[in-house]
């Protein structure tokens, strides 16, 4: 492969069987992979003995990094951007080099696959017809109210991330300011542990006191009432 292209390639979200055949092949053809974590590319190129170049590529060298990356794609050379899990561009740093990628007329493709959001949002049994992703809360409270209240208006479900630290708290809020609605917690999709809870947010809450809650977190709210 010698055409430039930036490739959004989607690996795995924790399973390392949930990567396409296209994305490894990708993987192994181009001549740079940029990486969020390069540690976790890394043992996925070795489980799929793949010998590509890694560099990494993530929210503290964006800045820098995007410069050389686009000096690579004007020579000619083709590039796989991955994140740590899942989609690249996601509440990631991949946005940034895909829109200027974009704008120096560089072709983008996406390679699709794994999405925690996806994945979360379908084994929900939370109304799919139509949905908004708010990406990761703020931290003020004031803020957070604000966003809940903005995003129930629109009458779909409402899918974020968050911290495995803050979900009781954001548990708590949604229940204050929404009146205790139907939720779904998805953690560590796809994983060992892997665990999904239904219910009202304050029936949620109930199965979280007590305990410590790890790993990635997703929390989707109905806001269209009863399907």
């Amino acid at each position: 492969m010698n055409e430039a292209t930036l490739f959004i390639v989607s690996t795995p979200i924790g399973n390392m069987e949930d990567i396409t055949l296209r994305a490894l092949r990708i993987l192994k053809e181009v001549d740079l992979i940029a990486a969020e974590d390069t540690r976790v590319t890394r043992k996925l190129l070795s489980h799929y003995d793949i010998h590509t170049s890694l560099t990494s590529y993530h929210e503290r060298n964006k800045v820098t990094k995007v410069d050389y990356l686009i000096g690579l794609l004007k020579r000619g050379k083709s590039i796989a951007l991955t994140s740590s899990a899942g989609t690249p561009g996601i509440s990631d740093p991949g946005y940034c080099l895909i829109r200027d990628v974009i704008r120096n007329n560089i072709p983008v493709i996406p390679i699709p696959g794994p999405s925690a959001v996806i994945s979360a949002l379908v084994s929900s049994g939370l109304p799919t017809n139509g949905f908004v992703f708010v990406g990761f809360l703020p931290r003020k409270k004031g803020k957070i109210k604000r966003l809940l209240e903005e995003s129930a208006s629109l009458k779909k479900t409402v899918v974020l991330y968050e911290s495995p630290y803050r979900i009781i708290k954001t548990l708590e809020m949604v229940k204050d300011v929404l009146g205790n609605p139907e939720v779904v917690v998805a953690r560590e999709m796809t994983k060992k542990f892997e665990e999904i809870i239904r219910g009202t947010a304050e029936e949620v809450l109930d199965r979280f006191k007590g305990r410590t809650v790890k790993g990635e977190v997703i929390l989707m709210v109905n806001t269209q009432g009863p399907s």
